[in-house]
């Protein structure tokens, strides 16, 4: 434990408050500590524990195991035949500070086109120079303050003190290819290869725990409970005015005078609107559940980028520890000519990161080390499904990889051009050949070996999505249609999943929403 960790303050839990905000995720933390700067008295209810000063949280070169941990609610993909029937993991942080506490660390916002697309797929008000003010809102930018980026705000964000040689094989391999090196990839433009950005400061992970709600421990206003499974919403003539929750294994009933404020997550929020009657009227009654509000687009819409995990390389000798979060570059591309923006997307892993198929068929023993090549923008959409009546009962999520062959046809691309990044005459002195796959590829070759590589990002998303359509849940103020006192702030309202880890944007939705919460704008 370290011995700079604060304590997280123990406060008797009072009947009611003027705002419960519900998970402690990106999104949960940033609207927290804006209400709480505000003056208003606030609960946050997470389910996890607190995780202070846990050495495998702190340490970013630690942060893949925390995906299968007691800091983690052990999600999974359904299986289906386009990736051979393999059940996908999805990891999702149960602690304090939600997946910012257990993730890759890495800050990234995309391109400014994704967010004009929230605004034409029917979020008024969200376009890129909307959002703009509150991702700046966001930052501690090493570089400074300026047009496109922020500094003094709640989370820090940096790049690697020393580029790895393998972060910077990735960058010298796509020059090579033509593909420009930009200085910042949340400039104006993210196409090119460039040195990431990262949460990280000091040597530590700088979770939204550490940034937003640290700071703010000992305000009286805040109230944190840790523990604490939300089970259900209590609806009064229209309006939700209290939530449902388990404190100490009894369920308890605390009321929101002013909102209660969903932040669960792209599963958890749409789970807790269904488990409270809030959805699809056909799929409630599948599961007998009383409908309290029809919202037929409650976990619809679920969208996560794919991931070819991974093309892994011969290294020519050891590579050394683990630095950073074990990667430290990035590059984004277009799949074709003639794209509007970038849409495939690669990142370095100092190691062998393949999926467990990968590794069954080809030898990845020795010094390795690994590119990650994926789509940022894909098109394949899938669902959400309670398949229990009961808090914590499981799933069925569905994400649908591979179902459009326009993603297909980007993901070859993809693994075509990573494998010839890292053969590239520049990295000559890295480059000991290749590990899995283990030669270059033919197209059929390419798709076989996608189906078994096929995995995540961790960027779920989409599942109760702004807009006005009859599927929308919540409108472009984060209110959930015909309910009062009930608004979202997580990745689940995103219409379209942007082109990027999901971590920042749901950090300026949080921010977003603490400003609609209080009628600031």
């Amino acid at each position: 434990m370290s011995s700079e960790a604060p304590t997280l303050p123990v406060r008797a839990l009072k009947g009611g408050y003027d705002y419960v905000v519900i998970g402690s995720g990106s999104g949960g933390c940033a609207v927290t500590r804006r209400l709480v700067d505000a003056g208003a008295d606030v609960l946050l209810i997470e389910a996890g524990p607190p995780g202070i000063g846990v050495n495998e949280i702190d340490d970013p070169a630690k942060w893949v195991p925390l995906g299968r941990s007691a800091y983690d609610w052990g999600y999974d993909y359904a299986p289906t035949p386009r990736v051979n029937g393999r059940t996908i993991g999805i990891p999702r942080g149960k602690v304090l500070g939600g997946s910012t506490s257990t993730n890759a660390m890495m800050w990234y916002r995309g391109h400014p086109l994704d967010y004009d697309a929230w605004e034409k797929a029917g979020a008024k008000g969200w376009s890129f120079a909307d959002c703009l003010p509150y991702f700046r809102r966001c930052e501690d930018w090493e570089g400074g303050a300026s047009e496109w980026r922020g500094a003094g705000g709640p989370l820090r964000i940096e790049r690697a003190p020393d580029t790895h040689p393998v972060a910077q094989a990735l960058i010298d391999g796509a020059a090579s290819l033509g593909i420009p090196v930009i200085d910042d990839p949340n400039g104006p433009d993210n196409e090119g290869a460039a040195r990431a950005n990262f949460n990280i400061s000091g040597g530590r992970r700088w979770s939204s725990a550490r940034g937003y709600l640290q700071p703010i421990f000992d305000r009286p206003n805040l109230t944190i409970l840790t523990g604490s499974l939300a089970v259900g919403l209590v609806l009064d003539n229209g309006r939700s005015v209290a939530v449902r929750h388990l404190v100490d294994g009894a369920v308890r009933e605390t009321r929101a005078h002013q909102k209660i404020i969903l932040a669960l997550g792209a599963i958890d929020t749409p789970r807790l609107l269904m488990l409270s009657g809030i959805g699809d009227p056909t799929e409630l009654a599948r599961l007998d559940i009383a409908v309290a509000h029809a919202l037929p687009g409650v976990g619809r819409n679920l969208q996560d980028h794919p991931l070819a995990q991974a093309c892994v390389l011969r290294a020519k000798h050891p590579l050394g520890p683990v630095t950073g979060n074990g990667g430290g570059s990035m590059v984004n591309w277009k799949s074709r000519a003639g794209l509007p923006q970038a849409d495939i997307h690669a990142f370095p892993v100092q190691g062998n990161s393949a999926e467990s198929a990968i590794r069954a068929r080809y030898d990845t023993s020795g010094d390795v080390f690994s590119f990650g090549a994926g789509l940022m923008r894909s098109k394949s959409v899938g669902y959400l499904r309670l398949l229990e009546a009961k808090p914590g009962g499981s799933l069925e999520i569905q994400p649908n990889f591979l179902a459009e062959p326009d993603d297909v046809d980007a993901m070859i691309t993809a693994v075509e051009m990573t494998i010839e990044m890292a053969a590239a005459d520049a990295n000559a002195d890295l480059f000991g050949g290749f590990a899995a796959p283990d030669r270059r590829l033919t197209r059929s070759e390419t798709v076989a070996f996608l189906r078994d590589a096929c995995s995540t990002f961790f960027h779920l998303s989409g599942t109760c999505r702004m807009g006005e359509d009859d599927e929308a849940v919540v409108d472009s103020r984060l209110k959930v249609h015909g309910l009062e006192g009930l608004m979202v702030a997580d990745a689940s309202v995103m219409p379209i999943i942007p082109s990027c880890n999901t971590h920042a944007p749901t950090t300026m939705i949080g921010e977003r929403a603490a400003d609609f919460a209080m009628g600031l704008v």
